[in-house]
């Protein structure tokens, strides 16, 4: 399909990205963690560092799967917009995470990049996937921008939690 052949660079760049940072963010917080003095908080680790990966892993699976060789939207369409839902769902899963987890006090950048911006990224996935069939070529710009917005996310939140380890709990 010449209209999604058109997008194969960007989502080629954009799915190594995402790739090549879900390695790092492994090795990054497996060096803290085997730290002296470090506990590990499972409940704060599901609200601050798995969304991260799961941002980095839709956006190298959406990638991988915007690359495929469609001959219609319409698969592409239900798999971006099945991925629009699942991304709200697990982004109020996050939301009630980061309201019970105990270990931190959450500032409105955490709020911003854990709860809002996620949301307007698939909210911005489902609503592609519901103009998709009258408005093609825009709808595939609002699932680019969906893509992007996720990886930055996770790029803010891994650089995040790196500096608050780094500088703030070693001050400690």
């Amino acid at each position: 399909m010449t209209v999604l052949a058109a997008w194969q660079s960007f989502y080629v760049i954009v799915g190594s990205s995402a790739g090549a940072l879900i390695g790092l963010q492994f090795v990054v917080l497996s060096l803290i963690a085997n730290q002296p003095n470090v506990r590990v908080d499972h409940q704060t680790g599901g609200a601050f560092s798995t969304p991260t990966i799961i941002h980095f892993s839709a956006v190298l699976t959406l990638a991988a799967i915007l690359c495929a060789p469609w001959t219609a939207i319409d698969a592409p369409t239900v798999i971006f917009g099945t991925a629009g839902v699942a991304g709200i769902v697990y982004t109020t899963i996050v939301t009630r995470r980061i309201r019970r987890q105990t270990a931190y006090r959450p500032e409105f950048e955490d709020w911003l990049f854990f709860v809002v911006l996620p949301f307007v990224a698939h909210g911005t996935l489902l609503a592609s996937a519901l103009t998709a069939w009258w408005h093609v070529r825009e709808s595939l710009v609002g699932v680019g921008a969906a893509v992007l917005l996720l990886l930055l996310i996770g790029i803010h939140n891994a650089w995040d939690a790196v500096t608050y380890h780094v500088f703030t709990r070693r001050q400690r």
